[in-house]
């Protein structure tokens, strides 16, 4: 299968934060956010695999930054690495300030997607192939997530996991 390059499952949604969207103090609910997050790094997953996808998991969010009513808040995701049928997904969240239209990192995520078929079954996907300097950092990164992952769910023995010894040694 041809690597891919994380710019070709880039995905930007943009919008703003409207009242209903919005808790007491006038700012984006979190459940709100993580279904845009969602939406935006289902979207890149597809880019991708060309295929049907399903969130895996929500492997870290981060909310940095309260998003307050009014904001435009634009929401970047695309895949920064993928395995054998699974796909992590990086995703910037940025709001813009009204006044003056700069934009500032309010909040980040990591998911994981998986390709499936027709009948809901894993299926390869294409490789990563980072080109910028951050994207080789969150390439290189995500190995040892999934690593960390296994391990605490039991699904791999400490010795196999190879990059996160290297942290260590």
């Amino acid at each position: 299968m041809k690597p891919k390059h994380p710019s070709e499952s880039l995905t930007i949604l943009t919008d703003l934060v409207l009242p209903s969207e919005t808790n007491p103090l006038n700012n984006l609910f979190g459940g709100e956010l993580l279904a845009r997050m969602d939406r935006a790094a289902s979207i890149a997953a597809r880019r991708h695999s060309r295929r049907i996808v399903v969130t895996a998991s929500v492997n870290h969010v981060a909310f940095n930054r309260a998003i307050p009513l009014g904001a435009v808040v634009t929401i970047e995701a695309k895949v920064s690495r993928s395995f054998k049928s699974s796909m992590e997904i990086f995703i910037d969240v940025w709001v813009e300030d009204r006044e003056s239209g700069f934009r500032t990192k309010a909040n980040e995520a990591i998911y994981t997607f998986v390709a499936v078929d027709d009948t809901g079954r894993p299926v390869e996907v294409p490789p990563i192939e980072p080109e910028t300097e951050l994207e080789k950092q969150r390439f290189e990164a995500a190995l040892r997530r999934k690593q960390l992952s296994l391990l605490l769910a039991g699904k791999i023995k400490p010795e196999d996991a190879t990059e996160l010894r290297a942290l260590f040694v």
